[in-house]
């Protein structure tokens, strides 16, 4: 029989105050008894953060995280974040909080949450060795519904939307998603000439230079569950409940991708990952064919990270300089695009080919 709890449930200290706590939330929380306490945690432009403690009817007590945000984009934020914190859950469940549920508040207007388990966290950046191990996990361990590229919901980056529809290629799937964040961007913070200029040749020639020979000449990118926004303040180390410590990811962008894009938000100087991070992931997964492009391949991958902070923080040029300046660098050093070896009887020939 499905019991129903009381939308104000019994509170400390000693049980003589009342805490309310929206009807939704408590339909989600597991066998909850009594509301411990509702702390406020965080918040940011587009979210706020809480802590709810509750004792189960069991007895046992449990500390829960939920976020709220507000409106169209709220809403689908929200369900974006269960959606791959589910997805990274089901691959690699010791890597990320278990998500609980999202949905919408009954009694405030428009307003939506998502539940996942609350962690106390320490001070540092997760152990390399442990946590290069889990990433690679991550990624090597399942591929995508077909071998596609994308995701099955949009997935947001803070609170700007990805494109995440399926494609058959990565290098389709990459400069979809990049005119996507440009056109954001330009939504925002309106037309850089300097910027528009690159563009042509960015995807004309650079993308196609950079992507295609990640699936041509008989090689091939099987898809990767990336986490989509693993920089340093999204991921941490928790303590166990041997009372050690561990590192665990969350707050995903996720998407079925290449598994290099995720160091892209390496790259940047203010990530704090070091190259023992590095060292400790392409130990398990070497770095994808051709190598000798793969500084370039982060580089471009870093272009679209720069992009994201450009357009989160418009009024700080330096974060559309960086894209400016990589994205000039690559098309001087690309000029050609893609140029395909072509073996022919009287011998070989080139020829360049635009994306």
């Amino acid at each position: 029989m499905e019991t129903t709890l009381p939308a104000v449930l019994p509170g400390n200290p000693g049980g003589n105050q009342l805490l309310q706590i929206d009807p939704s939330i408590i339909a989600v929380l597991p066998d909850v008894s009594e509301i411990l306490g509702v702390t406020k945690v965080g918040q940011s432009a587009w979210a706020k953060a809480t802590r709810i403690d509750v004792r189960h009817t069991d007895g046992s007590e449990e500390s829960y995280f939920m976020k709220v945000s507000v409106g169209h984009h709220g809403r689908e934020a929200l369900k974006g974040e269960f959606e791959a914190t589910w997805a990274i859950y089901a691959i690699t469940p010791d890597f990320c909080p278990m998500p609980i549920a999202w949905g919408s508040l009954k009694t405030e207007p428009d307003a939506h949450f998502y539940i996942c388990k609350f962690y106390t966290f320490v001070d540092g950046l997760p152990e390399p060795g442990s946590f290069g191990e889990k990433l690679a996990r991550l990624h090597s361990s399942h591929t995508s519904p077909g071998g596609k590229f994308g995701f099955h919901c949009a997935t947001y980056n803070g609170d700007l939307p990805q494109d995440n529809t399926w494609c058959d290629s990565w290098e389709a799937f990459y400069a979809s998603g990049l005119r996507h964040v440009l056109r954001e961007r330009e939504k925002r913070a309106g037309p850089d000439a300097r910027l528009d200029a690159l563009l042509p040749a960015l995807f004309a020639k650079v993308i196609p230079r950079l992507l295609r020979p990640l699936e041509s000449k008989g090689r091939k990118i099987r898809p990767s569950l990336v986490h989509g926004d693993l920089w340093c303040g999204n991921a941490g180390v928790v303590i166990d409940k041997q009372g050690g410590t561990d590192c665990i990811v969350y707050d995903p962008a996720s998407f079925w991708g290449h598994n290099e894009y995720e160091f892209g938000n390496w790259r940047p100087a203010r990530n704090k990952f070091t190259s023992e991070h590095f060292r400790a992931y392409f130990a398990i997964v070497p770095k994808a064919e051709p190598v000798a492009d793969f500084d370039d391949r982060n580089a471009l991958y870093a272009v679209r990270f720069n992009l994201h902070a450009a357009t989160f923080f418009s009024e700080n040029g330096e974060y559309l300089q960086m894209v400016i300046d990589e994205i000039q660098r690559l098309v001087e050093k690309y000029p050609d695009g893609y140029v395909e070896q072509k073996q022919e009887q009287d011998g070989s020939s080139q020829r360049a080919i635009e994306g």
